[in-house]
């Protein structure tokens, strides 16, 4: 009979975190629906971990105060929170924003939109021509940084903030000395991309 019980309790208490789990999704899921559906959205990223905040407050609201999930003690309803914090996470940066951001799926919906095939010399035409017009890149990405607080527009001149600066900074600290200097591009192994700028291109003389 003993052990019975100490055999049936924690198969309880998986069984009901899994369900509160499932609420948390439903909920994330619909949270983020509505949010792009009707309400105004700045950044997408910015926007995804405030509806994963959200489900993550209403999630712990239904586990501390249902009934039903007092068999979980407090530690383990704060550990399920924290990993919903997690999840939330993951999901704003692996779902919209990747989908938002990445060029390898704009690759693949315009191939698709094309019949299924593109001539390879073409790409850089469909880049320049349609890739950054039809997604409003430049828009885009000026806003996130506006929001970010890493570039101010003053004059129509765009400037780094200290912020971006600092940004910059890390950023070509971390690419110089942290991407793969032996990576494959189209056959080749290359480390071009880990100083992008090593050519020196002579500025157009768009600087403000």
């Amino acid at each position: 009979m003993d052990g019975r019980h100490a055999t049936g309790e924690p198969m309880t208490k998986v069984w009901r975190a899994g369900i509160a789990t499932a609420v948390f999704l439903l909920v994330l899921l619909a949270v983020h629906w509505v949010h792009v559906r009707f309400l105004a959205v700045d950044v997408v990223l910015y926007s995804a971990l405030v509806d994963g905040l959200v489900a993550c407050l209403v999630g712990a609201a239904v586990l501390f105060g249902a009934r039903w999930f007092w068999p979980l003690n407090v530690f383990e309803k704060f550990q399920l929170c924290l990993i919903w914090i997690l999840a939330a996470y993951a999901f704003a940066i692996s779902v919209p924003t990747v989908i938002d951001r990445s060029l390898s799926f704009y690759i693949l919906e315009k191939l698709d939109q094309r019949g299924g095939g593109i001539r390879l010399d073409r790409f850089g035409e469909v880049f320049v021509d349609e890739y950054m017009p039809e997604h409003r890149l430049v828009q885009v990405r000026l806003t996130e940084q506006l929001a970010s607080g890493t570039i101010l527009i003053e004059d129509d001149c765009v400037r780094l903030t200290g912020r971006g600066e600092r940004l910059a900074g890390f950023s070509r600290f971390y690419r110089l000395h942290f991407l793969p200097r032996n990576r494959l591009l189209m056959g080749e192994r290359s480390d071009a991309l880990t100083d992008p700028f090593r050519d020196g291109m002579e500025s157009p003389g768009y600087e403000c």
